[in-house]
């Protein structure tokens, strides 16, 4: 009969232990053999660090990909899609097409963003062809709202960068870096209130690429009803959705934490603007999803006894066009607020949160260490379906080389274009195959 599952945790919370006890398993110590442990990313960082050698067996899974950061760092994440991109302009890929405009048809999905100070003088070319455009900064190593603001004139950032006498910044080891991004300043709005989507998505292999769709996500709504006059840009209870930001509002309500599931906001959608609207704009968030992990797989470190849930913060326009915004790791507490996007993904808001933790967690463990039995890193197929409870597959690359058939690429005005499935690159990159 196989041994129990050993596991260490350096993030006590009720909502990961209790998965855990209620398999049985066995809590260790970090200095003992272990065969599953849930890190923080400080952790991660130590565990493949070449100055500490650590080796894991065949027998040991962790929750991070080393350089997860790759993804969940807004500047890395930005520069990533835009080297993904160019690539695949460079292969004359149909997916790199452009319009009139030298807009991307297909892969515009990110608003146009700049890292700061390096690349403000292309910020100041941008800024001048539409004067009256709104910016959002942020800061690139942190969570939760921290840091982030908006502005509507380069004076601003002048001052931000406490150098208002030149037109440069002050060096980069000496400021902290921001990015730079166009506000999207016409987001869909429900009760007059701006939303974002966060959507949980979990990463079993990058090389193939596989991954998984978590059905349950929800809408975090702000407090205050949206408008995009400039004497309101420093309000962030009407701009910013973070929990972090609008539990401290007056009208921030503490039973249902200002959010809606996932499956309320289709319901809405559906009905006030058709099925078939609703069914393509949740395809497109799907398609973002995956390109955005075809854009980090060729720089993320595959080791094969890692997966990673990302929590995914998307934001739909009045247009019903998504945008990504972020990702986050799954599995960071408010706590640890200083750790790169420690997100506040295992502190729960409200009881329907807790609830929601829980299952991920159970879920996620479902699919990362089969049968809840002692893992084996050797071993590589995809879980039977009754194993994923709430999550759905997402895209499987191996399945859609293999299928080796022409396949689909859904753009964005619903048309398709055809793409040939088993364009596989020797380099190891992702094939451009479509996610369905």
């Amino acid at each position: 009969m196989a041994g129990k599952v050993k596991w260490v945790t350096d993030i006590e919370k009720s909502v990961l232990i209790n998965n855990f006890e209620k398999r049985g398993w066995i809590q260790v110590a970090e200095n003992e053999d272990w065969n599953f442990y849930w890190m923080s990313v400080q952790t991660i960082r130590n565990v493949f660090s070449v100055e500490t050698g650590y080796r894991l067996s065949d027998d040991q899974i962790v929750n991070h990909f080393p350089n997860h950061y790759e993804l969940t760092r807004k500047d890395l994440m930005v520069k990533n899609i835009k080297r993904y991109r160019k690539e695949l302009e460079k292969e004359g890929s149909p997916l790199a097409e452009k319009d009139e405009n030298g807009k991307y048809i297909y892969l515009d999905f990110v608003p146009v963003t700049f890292m700061l100070p390096a690349d403000y003088n292309l910020f100041v070319e941008e800024f001048r062809k539409n004067p009256s455009s709104t910016w959002i900064m942020k800061p690139c190593g942190k969570a939760q709202g921290k840091g982030i603001f908006l502005i509507n004139k380069l004076s601003q950032i002048k001052k931000w960068s406490r150098d208002s006498k030149t037109s440069s910044f002050v060096s980069q080891s000496s400021k902290e870096a921001y990015v730079i991004s166009l506000y999207i300043n016409n987001p869909l709005l429900i009760g007059g209130k701006k939303f974002d989507l966060r959507l949980y998505v979990l990463v079993s292999t990058y090389r193939p690429l596989r991954c998984y769709m978590y059905k349950l996500g929800f809408c975090r709504f702000c407090t205050v009803k949206y408008t995009p006059s400039t004497s309101e840009l420093d309000n962030m209870f009407v701009h910013l959705t973070n929990v972090a930001i609008q539990k401290h509002g007056d009208d921030y309500n503490h039973i249902h934490g200002g959010k809606w599931t996932v499956s309320n906001l289709r319901l809405y959608l559906e009905s006030t603007r058709g099925k078939e609207v609703t069914n393509k704009l949740f395809d497109e968030i799907h398609w973002i999803i995956v390109q955005s992990l075809k854009a980090v797989a060729p720089v993320m470190n595959n080791d094969k006894h890692c997966f990673e849930c990302y929590g995914y913060d998307i934001i739909i326009d009045d247009k019903l066009k998504p945008w990504l915004i972020e990702m986050k790791v799954f599995g960071e507490g408010c706590w640890k607020v200083k750790q790169v996007n420690a997100s506040p993904s295992l502190t729960s808001s409200t009881a329907n949160d807790r609830i929601l933790k829980y299952n991920l967690i159970n879920d996620t463990l479902n699919i990362a260490v089969p049968n809840g039995e002692i893992p084996d890193c050797k071993w590589n197929k995809s879980p039977p379906k009754e194993a994923l409870g709430n999550y759905e597959i997402l895209y499987d690359e191996e399945m859609a080389q293999s299928d080796g058939a022409d396949r689909d690429l859904r753009s964005r005005s619903g048309q398709s274009i055809g793409l040939k499935g088993n364009r596989a690159r020797d380099s190891g990159k992702p094939v451009l195959t479509t996610w369905k």
